[in-house]
C-alpha cells in the first residue's frame, strides 16, 4: 500500500495537476478574447471571492441555518464548492505566472517550515 509519505514527489513541471490549469487557463483566454489581458487576471482574482460565497451559501444550507431554505445543501456540496475555490484560485495564480506550480509549491514549503518547523 502507498502512504503519502511514500509516494514519489513529482515537482510542480511533473504534476498534471498544474498542466490541466495551464490548459484551462489557454481554453478561457481563447474564449474571452474581447478582454485585455489585464482585465481577465483581475476577473480571475474576482473570481475567487464569488467561488468563496458559494461555499458560505453551502455552509449555511448544510447546516440548515436559513430558516427560509433550511437543509439545502449537504458536506459534500461544500467540498465541491471548496475544490471549486481552490481551482478558481489555481485558474487565476496561472493567470499571472507561467511558473504558477513552482511559486504554489514555493510557498507552500515557506508556510510548512514557518508553521510545522521545517
Amino acid at each position: 500500500m502507498t502512504t503519502p509519505s511514500s509516494r514519489p514527489y513529482r515537482t510542480p513541471a511533473e504534476d498534471p495537476t498544474w498542466a490541466t490549469v495551464a490548459r484551462l487557463v489557454d481554453w478561457l483566454d481563447a474564449h474571452c478574447s474581447d478582454l485585455s489581458p489585464e482585465a481577465a487576471r483581475l476577473l480571475r482574482i474576482l473570481k475567487i471571492t464569488e467561488e468563496a460565497g458559494e461555499v458560505a451559501e453551502a455552509v449555511h444550507g448544510a447546516l440548515g441555518s436559513n430558516p427560509r431554505k433550511g437543509d439545502s445543501h449537504t458536506w459534500a456540496d461544500v467540498e465541491r464548492e471548496l475544490c471549486d475555490v481552490i481551482l478558481t484560485a489555481m485558474v487565476a495564480l496561472r493567470s499571472l505566472t507561467p511558473d504558477a506550480g513552482q511559486r504554489f509549491a514555493d510557498h507552500l514549503g515557506h508556510v510548512a517550515g514557518r508553521s510545522l518547523g521545517g
